[in-house]
């Protein structure tokens, strides 16, 4: 039997928790406030009266908060430093690849394995078998918290031992997803203004979607080998794109930010002399606004 600590039982942390115990997990659970603990107390979970209590019950503690602020005050307490010697620390807040460098620097310091993971799921979705979950740091808590780590999400990905990793690529997906929701909020903008159905405009989304990933993936390939030449679609042809968005925002007199954001991207790699390169190019002009 797994035997496993969750701190924390917001939305997430909570359904980890659940997924653990309905897996026959033997789960142990902190929260600041007791009563979000009641509902998975009476599902067999067992309710630790401290944090260094709920720590020292358990070989894998996993921490599952709003972020790492609250994290080093949840655990950065005497009494729990020493309770977290020899055991795998999960963190599955929200944070930075700094954030997770300086969570793994103070977990070494305490004689804890660290694993850092970022959860790609909403609460609903997490026990599925395709649940992506992306971790990092120490492969030896890796290994020692697979199993655990497998319950709650089917698709765990280990990422190596560079911890900042998970992070970086949780937040370079959550990056891809906003940008794909804002171009679908300014397409079914486009979709009102002419009378259609936005929930019909969702669902081709989603049945075309394995192409529009082909796209984005060719996309990678170029910017990672470098050949933004003998373009499939060139900045100058995506440019006419971005006009004709602005024309049908300012004839349907719609919201303009998204599309006047993006020619303005095009503009300035137009400027730089990338017309007839591939889309990809933009990266030469966004690498220099860092």
């Amino acid at each position: 039997m797994n035997e496993v600590t969750v701190i924390g039982l917001g939305p997430m942390g909570s359904a980890l928790a659940r997924a653990l115990l309905q897996n026959g997990s033997r789960v142990t659970v902190w929260n600041r406030t007791s009563e979000k603990a009641e509902p998975l107390v009476r599902e067999g979970a067992v309710f630790a009266p401290s944090v260094a209590v709920a720590v020292s019950a358990s070989p894998i503690v996993i921490v599952c908060v709003a972020n790492y602020e609250v994290s080093r005050s949840i655990l950065g307490t005497e009494e729990v430093s020493t309770a977290l010697a020899g055991r795998v620390l999960v963190e599955l807040s929200t944070g930075s690849p700094q954030d997770a460098r300086d969570s793994e620097t103070r977990a070494r310091e305490l004689g804890a394995d660290y694993l850092d993971g970022a959860i790609l799921a909403t609460p609903p979705q997490i026990g599925r078998a395709d649940t992506p979950i992306f971790a990092s740091g120490s492969e030896i808590a890796f290994r020692r918290s697979e199993p655990v780590l497998k319950i709650v999400a089917g698709n765990l990905m280990y990422m190596g031992e560079s911890v900042g990793s998970a992070s970086a690529w949780d937040l370079a997906t959550l990056s891809t997803l906003f940008g794909a929701m804002f171009g679908f909020f300014h397409g079914s903008l486009i979709l009102e203004s002419e009378g259609h159905r936005v929930d019909s405009f969702g669902s081709l989304i989603a049945d075309i979607s394995p192409v529009l990933g082909q796209m984005i993936k060719h996309e990678g390939e170029v910017i990672q080998t470098g050949t933004y030449e003998k373009p499939q679609s060139s900045i100058k042809t995506c440019m006419g794109t971005a006009e004709l968005w602005v024309k049908q925002a300012r004839e349907a007199r719609i919201n303009s930010d998204f599309p006047t954001f993006t020619k303005e991207v095009f503009r300035k790699a137009i400027n730089a002399g990338f017309e007839n390169e591939e889309l990809a190019a933009v990266m030469k002009v966004l690498r220099k606004g860092a």
